[in-house]
């Protein structure tokens, strides 16, 4: 994705990182291609990056309803990536559906914190992060999702046309930028520091 230029961008003292399911289960082979294989070091420069300015992290887990999801309860997929592990005193939501803010407290506690910028990283781009990035824009918050710390895999589109990891990706991004969120590169975010 070619990088949109924003001069404007401050990233503020109290950005919130919302880390969006990294359990063991996105990493489970029947999931199918992905796209963005250096992903999760993004998502690892910008978790370090947040943890050494102090900055708040949340972790959004997720605890499905479906028997046959990655992420159903009791099995080793719904378990964190030990890389991923939160450390004392960061976050952590749990969710039931997509959407990190439905069903949570997610909104509740932002709002308590006095947090209004939030940048998002995780999986998958056209599911997870974008019903929650779609969701936090709706409410006000100053969004940021970052390209190169999100992946998703292939998925065939409504009319049954194969579509590439990427290109979902791609277009997930675009649903998002410039109405829902500011979507940026992870570079692009700690140089906003």
């Amino acid at each position: 994705m070619t990088e949109q230029g924003n001069t404007d961008m401050e990233l503020k003292g109290d950005a919130a990182l919302i880390l969006i399911d990294q359990q063991k289960g996105i990493l489970e082979p029947r999931l199918g291609p992905r796209n963005n294989p250096e992903a999760e070091l993004r998502m690892l420069e910008l978790l370090a990056f947040w943890r050494h300015t102090a900055r708040p992290v949340i972790h959004v887990h997720h605890l499905s309803r479906s028997p046959d999801s990655v992420f159903w309860p009791g099995q080793s997929g719904v378990e964190v990536q030990p890389r991923f592990e939160p450390m004392a005193g960061e976050w952590l939501v749990q969710k039931q559906v997509p959407d990190g803010f439905c069903g949570t407290p997610l909104e509740q506690d932002l709002r308590g914190a006095g947090i209004g910028q939030l940048v998002i990283v995780g999986v998958a781009t056209n599911n997870s992060v974008e019903s929650t990035a779609r969701t936090a824009g709706n409410l006000g918050f100053d969004t940021w999702v970052a390209e190169d710390a999100c992946f998703t895999f292939d998925k065939a589109d409504y009319f049954g046309l194969a579509r590439t990891a990427a290109e979902v990706h791609a277009m997930s991004l675009g649903n998002l930028h410039g109405e829902y969120a500011t979507v940026v590169s992870s570079r692009q975010i700690i140089e906003a520091n």
